[in-house]
């Protein structure tokens, strides 16, 4: 779930996950520099750890019909930057 600042919360799908941020495929476009709220679900050794903390949008691109954002997280929770590491192993 993505809820831009001043806008409804939309759907997208998760196309890479990294230690520093995630790119998601959304319907419409956003701007750079642009921030939110993200939660999105990681499967953790065996166990589904919600990722839930504030992102800035670093990229939008256009491709396949769809527009590809990418998102720094932003001062993440210690649950979720030890999630992301065990995830990213």
């Amino acid at each position: 779930m993505l809820a831009m600042d001043g806008q409804p919360p939309v759907g997208g799908k998760t196309t890479d996950v990294g230690a520093n941020g995630v790119s998601i495929s959304l319907a419409d476009p956003l701007a750079v520099g642009q921030g939110g709220q993200l939660a999105f679900d990681l499967l953790v050794e065996g166990s589904f750890v919600t990722i839930n903390t504030r992102v800035k949008v670093s990229y939008c691109i256009f491709s396949s019909g769809e527009f590809k954002v990418g998102f720094q997280f932003l001062q993440p929770d210690l649950a979720s930057v030890t999630a992301l590491a065990r995830f990213m192993r």
